[in-house]
């Protein structure tokens, strides 16, 4: 008899954990550290007049545990102060990870070298986003310059900003389009980019689709330029997984070798609505065996 409830017992024990490392079986545990870009449900977020309570406890049942934002401006977050994203984000155990926002350079500002304004505006961005209980701010843009000159100065300026974040406890960082996989010049902007700036002030966040979009292997960029990689946008052509078009396994397998603190989900369009693709792409990599629980932090 206790041999029977002994077996029973275990067989249970294997039906729940079986069915608590899928949030597709409904469980939602959150046993893998994912991060979602909040661009990627722009509209879901409009439509609820940005009630980013319930957004938040949405993306938590699903299975993300952290954010990227993408509305910053004029010192609030969705219409929100930092402090209210904050507290709204921590009702659901979701963390204020990152954020996508920039002030660059004009024409002219780059001409003369003279970052004094912008850095000002930056100060005050750098301040909220601190604030906001953010770890990472990245400029997700920044154009093609017409020189390397004017490359290299915008670098140089990137290392400003980055001195900044570093001296308020923040990280700075740029993420990259298909654009910067094409040339400035003779030489491949992002690479260009890479070197001309300062690992310890300047990290990459690598957008895995528009690398292979630009027709640059993530995994060969890896190898090149080891530990610049501190974010990685997870994207596919639709939802993560189903275009077989990336290489998320090898994506991941390669991890280590560029620096992966954190992924963040991105999700350029899917076939229902924006939370539909945003549960479709956790799911697969929730399940997919290659992504690790978390990274070395």
């Amino acid at each position: 008899m206790k041999l029977n409830t002994l077996v029973v017992a275990l067989l249970a024990g294997a039906i729940f954990a079986s069915c608590c490392t899928s949030s597709k079986n409904g469980c939602n545990v959150k046993n893998k550290d994912i991060a979602i870009q909040l661009y990627s449900i722009r509209d879901t977020i409009a439509r609820s007049g940005n009630n980013m309570e319930s957004i938040f406890k949405s993306l938590s049942e699903m299975g993300y545990n952290a954010f990227e934002a993408a509305s910053y401006g004029n010192g609030k977050f969705y219409g929100k102060t930092p402090e209210e994203l904050k507290a709204a984000a921590d009702k659901y155990g979701i963390t204020p990870l990152s954020s996508h926002w920039n002030r660059n350079l004009t024409s002219e500002e780059i001409a003369s070298g003279d970052f004094t304004e912008a850095l000002k505006v930056w100060e005050e961005a750098i301040a909220a986003h601190k604030a906001a209980g953010m770890k990472y701010l990245v400029n997700p843009s920044v154009g093609r310059p017409g020189s390397l000159k004017d490359l290299k100065t915008i670098c140089d300026f990137f290392n400003k900003i980055g001195e900044m974040c570093n001296a308020a406890g923040l990280k700075f960082g740029y993420h990259n389009h298909a654009y910067e996989m094409g040339r400035v010049e003779d030489r491949v902007m992002l690479e260009y980019m890479i070197e001309n700036t300062d690992p310890d002030k300047v990290f990459f966040e690598l957008d895995v689709y528009w690398s292979v979009i630009g027709d640059k292997s993530p995994v060969e960029l890896f190898n090149k330029y080891p530990g610049r990689f501190t974010l990685l946008h997870i994207k596919d052509h639709r939802e993560v997984g189903q275009s077989g078009m990336v290489g998320f396994d090898a994506i991941f397998n390669s991890a280590a070798t560029a620096g992966v603190k954190d992924i963040i989900v991105e999700i350029e369009g899917c076939k229902g609505s924006t939370m539909d693709g945003a549960k479709a792409s956790i799911d697969y990599l929730l399940n997919a065996p290659f992504v690790p629980a978390k990274y070395s932090k």
